[in-house]
C-alpha cells in the first residue's frame, strides 16, 4: 500500500516540484494552494505526511498546522515546514504549532527524501 502526502504551497511550481519528488518516492499526492485549501482537502482523508509552506494567502502554514493538530487523525502525522524563512524564532513558532521538521527553500530533492525517510514510518 502506498503512502499519501498532503502538499500545500501557494507557488504552483514549488508545489509541483515537491509533489513530483514525493511521487517519485512512492507517495500519492493531494495538493492545496493555501492553508485553507489544504485543510479542506485533508477532511476525511488519512495522510502519512504533510509538507507545507509558511507564508501563504488565505491561511498561513502555522495556522494550517495548528488546525491539523486539533484533528485526532493528524496527532502523529509528520508535518514538514518547507519555507524560505530560516530564523530561529520562526522555527520555534513552527515547532510550537506542531511542525515535525523545517526545510529551507530552495530545497534539494534528495535532502527532502532523506528527511521524509527519517520522519515517515
Amino acid at each position: 500500500m502506498s503512502k499519501s502526502a498532503l502538499v500545500v504551497d501557494d507557488s504552483t511550481s514549488m508545489r509541483q516540484m515537491v509533489s513530483f519528488t514525493l511521487g517519485q518516492a512512492g507517495f500519492d499526492i493531494t495538493e492545496g494552494s493555501n492553508g485553507q485549501e489544504g485543510l479542506d482537502n485533508s477532511k476525511g482523508k488519512k495522510f502519512d505526511l504533510v509538507v507545507t509552506d509558511l507564508n501563504m494567502p488565505v491561511m498561513d502554514g502555522l495556522t494550517l498546522i495548528r488546525n491539523l493538530r486539533q484533528d485526532p487523525s493528524f496527532k502523529a502525522v509528520p508535518i514538514l515546514m518547507l519555507t524560505t524563512e530560516s530564523q530561529a524564532s520562526r522555527k520555534q513558532e513552527g515547532k510550537t504549532a506542531g511542525a515535525t521538521g523545517w526545510i529551507v527553500k530552495p530545497f534539494n530533492p534528495t535532502q527532502l527524501i532523506q528527511v521524509v525517510n527519517k520522519v515517515v514510518r
